[in-house]
């Protein structure tokens, strides 16, 4: 029988790597998971990610074209930094992010 490790989280992961210490990210934050859904389509569809976040989010960034600044490893919610994290500067995600406060449509920014 083989010993079950548990899993290594994203943080954990990056907190043993010197060269990831923060990550920019924008964001769109709504309430709904349809309504999270239909704006991802409208950005499949060629609607520019800040236009959307002006109009649409509730968050407060959303003045700033949902640009959330530098966030250090750890500070964000878990489910939504690991996302972030998967993405390549200039990607969105592909389906919505549910966290706490909502549902998330990430963009990773250089």
């Amino acid at each position: 029988m083989s010993e079950k490790r548990p899993p290594t989280s994203i943080k954990t992961s990056l907190e043993k790597s010197t060269s990831v210490k923060a990550y920019r990210a924008a964001h769109i934050l709504v309430s709904s998971k349809y309504q999270a859904e239909d704006i991802l389509k409208k950005l499949r569809m060629g609607s520019e990610f800040s236009e959307m976040a002006r109009k649409f989010s509730t968050c407060a960034s959303s003045i700033n074209n949902g640009d959330l600044g530098e966030i250090k490893i750890g500070k964000a919610h878990e489910d939504f930094e690991e996302a972030a994290l998967k993405l390549k500067p200039g990607q969105t995600t592909d389906t919505p992010v549910r966290t706490s406060f909502g549902y998330h449509i990430i963009m990773r920014l250089p």
